[in-house]
């Protein structure tokens, strides 16, 4: 057989042993077909010495990974337990199968973007990260509206109580910003989503602006710090009155690999209950 991927890294759901017993599954499969197989840490992933990760859990434990192997352009594949995923989409029970025409160069390849976001406090940047879904201001755990702005490219778009605010890439607009009734984006488009959380008018609408702008959000009210900057949903910091949120489109992306026969619109109707 001639392997496209002949260095495969394999990672599984953090404290799962269902997950790593089909990882170790896997693995042996991998071996046979004569790949060299690394098991590293969900932690360990800032250095993979690999042509391939795969993920073995479900979409969250993706999004960890993609973040931090991103920068080294390594392709992902993720196998999903239990729930459909959006991103792990590789059934166990065609796990060798599909994984098998992957490694021989048989597949879909999707790139996906990702956010960069600095949190800046008197002038000073205190905080970066990165987001495959999203980057979300919004309310801590009081019912309490809170008033940020909002800032494109430098121009003023508009000032706002509300829950929050959700920025999002076409990946992340299938998450919670779905659930904020935001629009679902195709994953290949190179846009970036604005959706308020609960705002106070209804005349502020979900906006989708070209993934090169800037969106720039200023805390003019935190509830009384009452509100937090979160990334993907997996960390968080504390925002206080004044806080400068700036976000855009990061350097590097995510590929994803999928089977040949994958659709994204198989996907929607199976995980969204479309007729």
């Amino acid at each position: 057989m001639s392997l496209v991927f002949k260095t495969v890294s394999v990672f599984s759901r953090h404290n799962d042993p269902a997950a790593k017993a089909v990882a170790d599954e896997l693995q042996t499969y991998l071996v046979k077909l004569g790949c060299t197989v690394n098991r590293q840490k969900n932690d360990e992933a800032g250095k993979l010495p690999a042509d391939l990760a795969i993920v073995v859990g479900g979409d969250g434990t993706l999004l960890h990974i993609a973040r931090n192997i991103a920068s080294q352009n390594i392709p992902l594949v993720g196998i999903n337990l239990g729930r459909l995923g959006f991103l792990v989409d590789i059934a166990r029970e065609d796990m060798e199968k599909i994984l098998s025409e992957i490694l021989q160069g048989s597949y879909q390849q999707e790139v996906r973007i990702l956010l960069s976001a600095s949190l800046s406090r008197a002038g000073k940047i205190i905080h970066q990260a990165e987001a495959f879904n999203d980057v979300v201001v919004s309310k801590g755990e009081l019912a309490r509206l809170i008033e940020f702005e909002t800032l494109v490219d430098g121009t003023h778009v508009n000032t706002a109580r509300a829950d929050g605010i959700i920025v999002a890439t076409p990946t992340g607009s299938t998450a919670y910003a779905l659930s904020a009734n935001g629009p679902i984006l195709a994953p290949e488009l190179e846009a970036i989503t604005l959706v308020p959380i609960c705002p106070h008018t209804l005349s502020f609408r979900p906006l989708v602006i070209d993934s090169k702008s800037s969106v720039c959000i200023r805390m003019l009210d935190s509830g009384q710090d009452n509100s937090y900057l979160s990334f993907d949903g997996q960390s968080a910091v504390r925002l206080q009155d004044g806080d400068v949120v700036d976000i855009k489109m990061a350097e590097h992306r995510v590929k994803l690999l999928r089977p040949v026969k994958h659709s994204h619109f198989d996907v929607l109707r199976a995980k969204l209950g479309w007729g």
